[in-house]
């Protein structure tokens, strides 16, 4: 019994200096942060592959201190949520294309705003821009951090079933699925009927007849599968879109300097990986369509003109009297990339 006691005394002596040891290797091997992040796309989108990048990215030049774990397609939270729950800090991060912000913020709009910012060379001067920055700056007064903007299309299709939409009088008595409110401005100018929907509904929309045109960008026509349903597609440099990764700006706070020059440099090594990338999308979309039977027709640049002198006016003109305090200044430098 005596020899029992003194054996168990031994073990316990010789296991506790090894007890903080084991915490200290725990505490070494589990991450010090942890950054999630949610966003709508489908693992199969070029963003999703682009979002885990950066995290992978994070993780191996943070030695794994920093794990940021993406959740595609809702998986977190659906996409009207995410900035609430960012806000209050429910998680870290999440991403938003610019023009969901709505009436919330309506400078945001600024980017979509038809044939105003769809040079590509422009594009590739806005992440890092003075522009940007403004922008930043009204996202942070809504209780969030921008971390990146990462470049989603500059190319739209409309598509049709009984003819092609080549000029601004094909519009009249359409039944066309718009973006939001402001930008169905530019619909209504050529007579069309728009009806805002989400993207996925608009397939049996346009197969069921409620719809009479499609509008959405080049890739997602190939991903929803338009080449079944509609003959004609007519693709226009139309609007600029981006999607941008926001995080909460008290958890940033929290993060040591170093930790922060990580994520930073990670993030704007996504943004550059985004913009060719976007673009071989696009082209590759394009060829799909034609090569599924689909009649593609590139708008020239005297069509972009008239129909940007038809569109663009007037919905201009609403989004000046959507941010009338904002709106002039943000147009300003966009204008002036």
């Amino acid at each position: 019994m005596h020899r029992r006691r003194l054996l168990l005394a031994s073990a316990v002596g010789l296991a506790a200096p090894a007890l903080p040891r084991l915490a200290r290797a725990q505490a070494a091997s589990s991450p010090a942060v942890t950054m999630r992040l949610s966003h709508q796309y489908p693992p199969s989108h070029q963003h999703a592959g682009i979002l885990q990048a950066f995290a992978d990215r994070v993780k191996a030049e943070s030695k794994g201190s920093i794990d940021v774990q993406v959740f595609p397609a809702e998986q977190l939270a659906r996409a009207g949520e995410n900035f609430p729950a960012v806000a209050r800090g429910a998680f870290e991060a999440a991403a938003a294309v610019n023009f969901q912000w709505g009436n919330t913020l309506p400078e945001m709009n600024v980017l979509t705003l038809p044939y105003l910012f769809s040079d590509l060379d422009r594009i590739k001067k806005f992440p890092g821009s003075e522009a940007a920055a403004y922008l930043e700056g009204l996202l942070q007064k809504r209780a969030v951090r921008n971390l990146m903007w990462l470049y989603t299309t500059r190319k739209a299709i409309f598509t049709s079933n009984q003819k092609p939409i080549i000029k601004t009088d094909d519009f009249k008595g359409l039944k066309i699925r718009g973006l939001n409110s402001l930008t169905d401005h530019a619909l209504t100018a050529v007579g069309a009927a728009p009806s805002s929907m989400p993207g996925p509904e608009v397939p049996q929309a346009l197969q069921s007849g409620v719809l009479d045109a499609g509008l959405t960008d080049v890739s997602a026509a190939v991903s929803r599968r338009f080449y079944e349903f509609q003959k004609y597609g007519t693709v226009a440099p139309w609007f600029c879109v981006f999607t941008h990764v926001y995080v909460n700006p008290r958890w940033w706070a929290g993060l040591k300097p170093e930790q922060q020059a990580i994520i930073t440099k990670s993030a704007q090594q996504a943004e550059q990986d985004q913009i060719p990338l976007t673009e071989k999308v696009a082209a590759d979309a394009q060829a799909e369509l034609q090569s599924k039977g689909m009649t593609v027709h590139e708008q020239t640049a005297a069509e972009s003109a008239a129909w940007s002198a038809a569109m663009q006016k007037p919905v201009v003109d609403a989004f000046l009297r959507l941010a009338p305090e904002g709106g002039p200044r943000a147009l300003e430098l966009i204008r002036a990339l």
